[in-house]
């Protein structure tokens, strides 16, 4: 069996524009629908969403009915979360809050087996196709990506030292806690909040990293285009129920 390509990193190494779902209903079924939406990357979020190990798997599963690449979020830089999402399948990880060189340093060893890194050795799991796949271990890191979450204005001020980190294949910058880093709690369009997320994207491409954001209202996401943003949510799955459900009411009342 041959060893499963990570199409997300595929992208990001031919600096294709990537649009991507935010998944946080914890839902299989869910999940299957986004599969076949479209969508160029779902990420399973369990950072602020109620995903679990075992909701994160059956996702990936669902997901798999699709085209659209699984990725997940752990809810933080932890190398036991991050060996087990590993093992499970999952190839492209966006770990949150990383505030400089030393933590992306560790996000990457996470992802390493020995001697490059710290991430345990399993041959048997979902990742390595049960056992099926031919030198997953050897292998395994060429096709795993490792995105890091910029999300404070402290972490712009880093990003050169943070993109220069190897292994690191990608930044991303979390709007809302950029705002609230700033002073700016719940206002991501806030102008100097807007000049820092277009200055990120700035030092990160002159760095040499392709850079990605979530924005959940066309013109924003169309503006972090414009700044230079390859990839980004445009939808979270729980906000897109709540808008149309709320929508649909008003046409009654």
């Amino acid at each position: 069996m041959d060893h499963p390509v990570n199409h997300f990193k595929a992208g990001l190494a031919e600096g294709r524009r990537m649009i991507g779902m935010w998944a946080s209903l914890a839902s299989p079924t869910a999940a299957e629908i986004h599969a076949n939406s479209g969508f160029d990357w779902v990420l399973v979020d369990m950072e602020h969403a109620p995903n679990d190990l075992p909701q994160v798997l059956a996702q990936a599963q669902a997901l798999a009915a699709g085209p659209a690449p699984a990725l997940c979020r752990p809810a933080w830089n932890d190398i036991v979360l991050i060996k087990r999402i590993l093992d499970i399948g999952i190839q492209t990880l966006i770990v949150p809050y990383v505030q400089n060189a030393e933590e992306a340093r560790a996000a990457v060893a996470a992802t390493r087996y020995p001697p490059e890194g710290v991430r345990g050795v399993a041959g048997a799991g979902r990742a390595a196709g049960y056992g099926r796949v031919r030198d997953y271990a050897k292998n395994a890191a060429s096709q795993i990506a490792v995105v890091v979450q910029v999300e404070t204005a402290e972490a712009v001020e880093h990003i050169e030292e943070i993109a220069a980190v190897d292994g690191i294949d990608a930044l991303f910058v979390g709007p809302a806690d950029l705002a609230a880093s700033m002073g700016h709690l719940g206002d991501m369009n806030h102008p100097d909040v807007q000049a820092k997320i277009e200055e990120a994207a700035r030092r990160s491409l002159a760095a040499g990293k392709p850079i990605g954001s979530l924005a959940l209202d066309p013109p924003v996401a169309k503006k972090y285009f414009d700044y230079g943003y390859s990839f980004i949510a445009v939808a979270l799955d729980s906000v897109i129920l709540a808008r149309a459900s709320t929508a649909l009411i008003a046409e009654f009342r």
